[in-house]
């Protein structure tokens, strides 16, 4: 009796340590960007994202749909228990402490310039949440759309300035960069970073092509300098490529979309 009682016992620890093993991970999203990363590597995790989720300049908006979401709070995370947390820029340095205090797994999202530094957030990200197959595949696939945004015309091959509807454009050590280069197109902008651009130089001066940036966001700096009139005339005929918010807001696999956008005249 003793000894079927302990089979038993044993058999239902079994169950039970079993069970536990296959409880799907918990990961919480801290900003914008961490939701896209986890939504494209962690799906069937039980997920908490962050309050912008499917915004309009979300790229996996339609995907963030019915999925929980919360603030980036420590006590939203204590009540949610997450096992990883995966943020770009969100999360507050005392709640990034409190939560690796409590030996939750926190993976940042560096500001990846380059593509290879996109592909190494996907791997990172991907080994964190212990979905290393689906990394090497969305990695794959990333690979396979910048093949695609090879130019297809001679006339591609030339010269364009990024710009956004708040008068800015982005240089040298930019994610943009890599994506003009990518396109086949070579940057204006020679300054490192962002910086304002001039609208009296491109009156006088207009760039060959433009890429704009942004402007699908119809009350993002309505009023900015890159909706002047000047400018409009000048980019009038030259707009290379009209890339949305969603490819731009972060640093991840869909940049090679952008470069596809840019390269295809979209």
């Amino acid at each position: 009796m003793r000894g079927a009682f302990g089979g038993a016992a044993l058999a239902a620890g079994f169950v039970i340590s079993t069970s536990a093993e296959a409880a799907p991970l918990r990961v919480m999203s801290l900003d914008q960007c961490g939701d896209q990363y986890v939504l494209a590597l962690s799906p069937d995790a039980t997920l908490a994202l962050s309050p912008r989720a499917d915004d309009p300049d979300s790229w996996m908006k339609a995907q963030a749909a019915g999925r929980r979401r919360i603030r980036p709070t420590l006590e939203a995370a204590i009540a949610f228990r997450p096992d990883v947390v995966v943020r770009y820029w969100g999360g507050e340095p005392r709640l990034l402490a409190a939560l690796e205090r409590r030996g939750i797994t926190v993976l940042t999202i560096d500001d990846a310039t380059t593509m290879q530094g996109v592909h190494d957030n996907i791997t990172r990200v991907a080994d964190g949440l212990g979905q290393r197959q689906r990394g090497a595949h969305l990695s794959a696939l990333m690979q396979g759309r910048l093949a695609k945004a090879s130019p297809r015309t001679s006339d591609s091959n030339s010269s364009a300035l990024y710009l956004t509807p708040g008068g800015f454009t982005a240089g040298t050590g930019t994610l943009i960069d890599a994506v003009l280069k990518a396109a086949g197109f070579s940057n204006l902008a020679t300054s490192p970073g962002f910086a304002p651009v001039s609208v009296e130089r491109v009156a006088l001066s207009p760039p060959r092509r433009f890429v704009l940036g942004f402007f699908d966001l119809f009350r993002s700096d309505w009023r900015g300098p890159g909706r002047h009139p000047v400018m409009q005339r000048a980019s009038d005929g030259r707009v290379a490529a009209k890339l949305p918010a969603a490819v731009l807001t972060c640093p991840a696999w869909f940049a090679a979309d952008a470069a596809v956008m840019v390269s295809q005249g979209q």
